[in-house]
């Protein structure tokens, strides 16, 4: 196959943000409002968004609800994930997919020169390609078949 998906080809444009200062319930509400697991936390100068973190609901359930923590008295950066797995734009797909599997995540922010956002791209991401891929071999193997009994018919 002479395509090659890179991560910025398969990744979401419109990504959820916060800031490290957002409260933790806006955050939250945040996730509710836009159907997402997860924010990725960036700083902004100049118009220009960098990475700086992710926040996970599973973050939110472990580190605030598990310990009963008052989720009122803290911020996303007190909770997120800093230092995030990135992949640059450029990325192939099985870059990708190794990088989650080493790291033990299933989203990783795509970033550009400088580490500015681009998109996130996630498991859900990479299973649509390859349900994708898995349709066009599936749809090969019954052209073959069709094929062959037209020739002998």
């Amino acid at each position: 196959m002479s395509e090659r998906l890179t991560a910025g080809d398969i990744c979401t444009r419109e990504v959820a943000i916060a800031f490290r200062h957002t409260d933790l319930v806006t955050a939250a509400k945040l996730m509710r409002e836009y159907h997402v697991g997860a924010l990725v936390v960036v700083d902004e100068t100049q118009g220009l968004r960098t990475v700086a973190g992710l926040l996970t609901d599973r973050d939110i359930v472990i580190s605030v609800v598990a310990p009963e923590l008052v989720p009122e008295n803290l911020n996303v950066g007190d909770v997120m994930s800093a230092k995030p797995v990135t992949a640059a734009e450029d990325a192939s797909v099985i870059d990708v997919l190794r990088s989650m599997r080493a790291h033990g995540v299933r989203r990783i922010p795509v970033v550009g020169a400088q580490q500015l956002l681009i998109g996130l791209v996630t498991l859900d991401d990479i299973l649509e390609v390859l349900v994708q891929e898995l349709d066009l071999l599936a749809a090969t193997i019954g052209r073959g078949i069709e094929r062959e009994r037209m020739q002998r018919a």
